[in-house]
């Protein structure tokens, strides 16, 4: 009876012990397939509240494990981001690829990682309010625009909230110290 108990036992503790790591498995593998999903017309910002699919230019979403939020610009979205708390190591950011989507109507099949975009900032381009950031997988494309209607190419890490403040005419010079002093008064 001792044998059986033992043997039971340690069969248990050894199935406990492979569920275990088969769930650890589960959460790696669920944060890869964090995949973006597509904007709909009632879908309203996270943060301002506007109906999202009203406005032109590239949109911003954030998805984690059973959410997501939705932002009627990259701005919102960045500016959401960099908020202390809403810095998840397990959320995955998504914005419109402008160099294959139409600025009026950007398309959901083209959503790419937020972090590895080409911003351009510093256009005449109409977006939700606020800075428009236009939003590029290819550094060519962002540099075109950059290079067409003004403007300046920035990476992801590159965006802080005083880029985020910033008058856009100062994004073009990307003469942070220039914004710096038209914001003080200087």
């Amino acid at each position: 009876m001792k044998t059986c108990y033992t043997t039971t036992t340690r069969l248990l503790l050894t199935a406990l012990l492979c569920l275990g790591l088969l769930a650890c498995g589960d959460a790696d593998k669920q944060t890869l397939e964090l995949k973006p999903v597509p904007f709909h017309s009632g879908d309203e910002c996270h943060v301002c509240g506007m109906i999202i699919t009203d406005f032109p230019g590239p949109k911003g979403e954030v998805v984690e494990k059973g959410s997501v939020k939705k932002f009627c610009s990259v701005a919102e979205m960045i500016g959401w981001h960099l908020q202390p708390e809403n810095q998840h190591l397990t959320a995955r950011l998504y914005v419109h690829d402008m160099g294959r989507s139409e600025w009026d109507k950007p398309d959901d099949a083209q959503l790419i990682d937020a972090t590895q975009a080409y911003y351009v900032v510093g256009t005449q381009l109409k977006g939700a309010m606020g800075l428009v950031l236009a939003s590029f997988a290819d550094q060519q494309a962002a540099q075109q625009l950059a290079e067409r209607d003004g403007g300046k190419v920035l990476r992801f890490p590159d965006i802080d909230q005083k880029v985020l403040q910033m008058d856009p005419a100062m994004c073009v010079t990307g003469d942070h110290e220039a914004a710096d002093h038209q914001h003080s008064g200087h």
